[in-house]
């Protein structure tokens, strides 16, 4: 049988590159297709994921950019002929203060959290519904359920991520296509950098990767619509 066909955007680093890593531990020759803007950083996870055994490609792309977008799928799809796995991990995170919050600071990270998993989806889930089967996993945040102070346009880039997967399982249920939402709270990552946080109690990347993955594992009958994942202690 032939190994599934996994792609992940934002796989240079965080949780989409650990999310790469265990699909590339847990499928002895999983077929992987890395995206991400970074080149340095996803060589990396394209290296680690060759020496647990997979067969990796690396698409540097701009998943906000549509011309990108279309360029990237037509090689992702030259490549591989289809896609099993879809995990729309891409994305960016500022605080903004909704009175002092320029049009440019909305525009910046509806077009990295929202235009980007709508474009990326467009792509391959037209192949998913022809072949009559996919899973999307689509990155939602703790933000993308209950609003706070200084995420203005981090909320409202969640929360439409959270209506657009809504939209996408309701139209997709009877195409043998499964969309999940994946609401994860204050995980390690790059974007804690600088920011003085205590990162010791938050989650860990390999945690919240190791659910997409078990999601991922369940019967083609069952569907996880929507996953929580929060530290222990509580949001930050």
């Amino acid at each position: 049988m032939a190994k599934p066909v996994v792609l992940i955007t934002g796989a240079s680093q965080g949780i989409g590159a650990a999310i790469a890593k265990t699909f590339a531990k847990e499928i002895r020759g999983a077929r992987l297709a890395l995206v991400a803007r970074n080149a340095k950083n996803l060589a990396k996870t394209a290296s680690a994921c060759v020496k647990l055994g997979a067969v990796v490609e690396s698409f540097i792309c701009d998943v906000s950019d549509e011309a990108a977008v279309a360029d990237m799928s037509a090689a992702v799809l030259a490549r591989f002929k289809r896609i099993d796995v879809l995990i729309n991990n891409a994305g960016k995170f500022e605080p903004t203060d909704f009175l002092t919050m320029k049009v440019a600071d909305l525009d910046r990270l509806l077009n990295a959290n929202l235009r980007s998993l709508f474009l990326v989806s467009q792509a391959f889930a037209k192949g998913m519904v022809k072949q009559g089967s996919g899973h999307i996993f689509n990155m939602s945040s703790i933000a993308g359920q209950q609003a706070y102070a200084q995420g203005a346009g981090y909320c409202a880039a969640k929360f439409g991520v959270t209506g657009l997967s809504k939209v996408m399982r309701t139209e997709l249920m009877n195409k043998g296509v499964r969309v999940t939402t994946v609401y994860p709270g204050a995980t390690v990552s790059p974007s804690w950098d600088g920011s003085g946080m205590d990162t010791s109690k938050m989650m860990p990347t390999k945690d919240v990767a190791r659910a997409f993955y078990d999601i991922y594992r369940l019967s083609k009958n069952t569907v996880v619509e929507d996953i929580v994942l929060r530290p222990q202690g509580g949001d930050f």
